[in-house]
């Protein structure tokens, strides 16, 4: 009898998460199903019987940890593993998740190759095994802002956004940041590989121009500035 092949359910309330991970996935040979909260999360589980669960934390109508006990409930779903992506990365988040069942927990933005070899493990027996990624995969993800970093690919929702070499540079290094704030001798070193000067205002020009092209038609607003500090990006 030939194996199955590995089917996981994407549970997020945003859809450019989905279509990243559908996107990753599939080449790699999965079978892919979506929901965007928790009750349909809890529909398509029930009808799919996905392998793995990848489940946000926040969402509307139903969130990751209602969904999660719910699925403890069901005799059918009791055992599916299930793996909490989300930004939420509280010690008692992380409790609740486990006593509820959770197999494991990564915290958004997430390298690729971390999630795709925490998710084998997990994998039922009587699936195929998932293949390796052709390219290096890494997505750096931020509210409904997404990061390629393969293919310098950047994303706020369905929309491509165009950045320079530089702008996205900047953009990338303070994503990595995770919400920490950084100054302005800190981007222009690791972002211009150069000694500050203080009497220039490159920095502030270049957040500028990624404002103009992250925020301005977009919401929630991304970029912060803690004034006399820096600058950072969190939702």
């Amino acid at each position: 009898m030939t194996a199955a092949l590995p089917k996981i359910l994407t549970v997020d309330d945003s859809k450019t998460v989905r279509r990243i991970l559908a996107g990753l996935f599939a080449p790699l040979g999965c079978l892919i199903c979506e929901a965007a909260n928790g009750e349909q999360g809890l529909a398509v589980a029930a009808l799919e019987k996905p392998d793995l669960i990848l489940l946000d934390y926040n969402m509307p109508v139903m969130d990751g940890l209602t969904m999660l006990k719910r699925l403890r409930e069901d005799a059918a779903l009791r055992h599916t593993p299930v793996i909490l992506l989300t930004a939420e990365a509280g010690v008692k988040n992380i409790a609740a998740a486990a006593r509820l069942g959770a197999r494991d927990y990564i915290v958004k933005p997430f390298d690729f190759r971390e999630l795709l070899v925490r998710i084998r493990t997990l994998i039922k027996r009587n699936a195929q095994p998932i293949r390796e990624p052709e390219n290096e995969v890494e997505i750096l993800q931020v509210a409904d802002l997404a990061i390629d970093t393969a293919y310098k690919v950047v994303r706020r929702g369905e929309q491509e956004i165009h950045l320079t070499a530089k702008e996205y540079a900047l953009l990338e290094f303070l994503v990595r940041r995770q919400g920490r704030i950084a100054s302005r001798y800190e981007i222009a070193e690791n972002v211009w590989d150069v000694n500050f000067d203080t009497g220039t205002n490159v920095v502030e020009v270049y957040i500028n121009f990624l404002r103009k092209k992250i925020d301005r038609n977009f919401e929630p607003k991304l970029i912060h500035t803690k004034q006399g500090m820096g600058y950072f990006i969190k939702e």
